[in-house]
């Protein structure tokens, strides 16, 4: 599946409506892909705050991993590599039940959680003047 959305910022909430759908209730991991500042972070903000989850969200940039409401796992990988993610022991988190987003996460990482077996969405955040172009691949 693929489907894109251009959006100002706020008018996130319709394309955290299309990802809400698309997970349904099921465990999947979303990785999340744009340059610096397209709205990785942003994104994960509006996802949380749609659930109605009051937690400060923030880009896990250095802690690598930010968990909020024991449910929505949130990652940044930008300054490590695959073998570093693993080494890590991060691999097994996905076991955990809920959301997983995973901002900067490259092809490699897309691969072999597929391997694996897990759900995986891609959103790619592409800047636009004063919107946003969310491309979503199942």
């Amino acid at each position: 599946m693929f489907l894109e959305i251009l959006a100002k910022i706020d008018e996130i909430d319709k394309v955290v409506a299309v990802i809400k759908e698309l997970i349904a209730s099921e465990d999947t991991i979303v990785i999340l892909r744009g340059d610096l500042a397209s709205g990785k972070t942003t994104f994960v903000k509006s996802f949380v705050k749609n659930l109605d989850i009051d937690e400060l969200v923030t880009s896990p940039t250095f802690s690598i991993q930010s968990i909020y409401a024991n449910t929505i796992y949130h990652y940044d990988v930008y300054n490590k590599t695959l073998e570093e993610f693993i080494s890590l022991g991060l691999l097994e988190e996905f076991d955990k039940k809920g959301v997983h987003f995973i901002e900067w996460g490259d092809e490699k990482l897309e691969e072999l959680l597929k391997s694996y077996g897990f759900k995986v969405l891609v959103l790619k955040i592409e800047k636009r003047e004063d919107k946003r172009l969310y491309i979503i691949n199942e």
